[in-house]
């Protein structure tokens, strides 16, 4: 089953809205300086970019996605100095130590290889400078799937194969702790950024679902009208929702920042003898 990420409006109610919580408290954790050239994998809809650009003033700002639709969104709403490209993250369209620090905000688990991925960050990137990156805590921080995938695997057995608790489950901090290291990254540290969200009521919660961005809205659009009623109905029964009306869900997701160290190189000529 193919995801699909390329309606904009629609990845921003389902995912963005949590996205924008996290962003901030993950830049004021890697605590970058001022004057810095940047990548953003995975742009999205640039909300991570949008603040990079308002709050550290960076010499430059390259950013890559390969949704053609969330790039032009990009593109409408930043400024103009930033150069945008559609690519692909296990093969990113600059140059070797081409930028200071890359970052990547919610995409690293995506890659079908995100070791790949790290790597490609990795080479853009120059000794000494900066790789970071977040992801969900699919497995045990994300209430919002936790609840939708416990539903639809109780109705259909055939959604565990989607649910991505499971499908990323090494996106946790062992896991994520495992791949910087082998990617051979240095001073690796990891946080948890935790962030709520109030819905005003169920149909605000549902909604997003129906527009078809993402692992889950695109599982519920391939079932049948009488499946996704019954699965809406369960999830209603199962969710914590309060005397008004409204439901508050939390969501953990895990930042992850390293040190670039490429060996010497071996290609230099050697002093010349006396």
């Amino acid at each position: 089953m193919k995801v699909t990420w390329e309606s904009a409006d629609a990845y921003e109610l389902y995912m963005g809205r949590w996205s924008r919580l996290v962003a901030q408290e993950f830049l004021e954790w890697v605590n970058p300086g001022e004057g810095l050239r940047w990548l953003d994998v995975g742009i999205g809809t640039g909300t991570l970019s949008d603040l990079i650009l308002n709050h550290y003033k960076p010499a430059a700002m390259y950013a890559v996605d390969q949704s053609e639709g969330f790039i032009k969104t990009a593109q409408m709403r930043l400024r103009k100095d930033i150069q945008l490209q559609v690519g692909n993250a296990m093969d990113l369209p600059l140059e070797d130590d081409s930028v200071d620090i890359a970052v990547s905000g919610l995409l690293l688990n995506i890659p079908p290889e995100p070791d790949l991925a790290l790597k490609e960050m990795v080479r853009v990137t120059v000794n000494g400078g900066t790789v970071a990156a977040y992801v969900w805590d699919y497995s045990g921080g994300m209430e919002m799937l936790q609840y939708f995938w416990e539903a639809a695997a109780e109705l259909n057995l055939m959604a565990d194969v989607m649910h991505e608790g499971k499908r990323y489950a090494d996106s946790d901090k062992p896991g994520l702790r495992q791949l910087f290291t082998d990617g051979g990254l240095e001073e690796i540290s990891i946080t948890s950024i935790e962030v709520s969200q109030q819905f005003t009521d169920f149909e605000q919660f549902w909604t997003p679902f129906l527009a078809g961005q993402g692992t889950a809205p695109t599982y519920l659009l391939s079932q049948s009208k009488e499946e996704q009623i019954a699965l809406r109905d369960l999830l209603h029964s199962r969710l914590p929702i309060a005397a008004d009306g409204s439901i508050k869900l939390r969501a953990r997701a895990w930042a992850i920042k390293g040190q670039v160290s490429k060996p010497a190189d071996s290609t230099e000529d050697d002093e010349p003898a006396d």
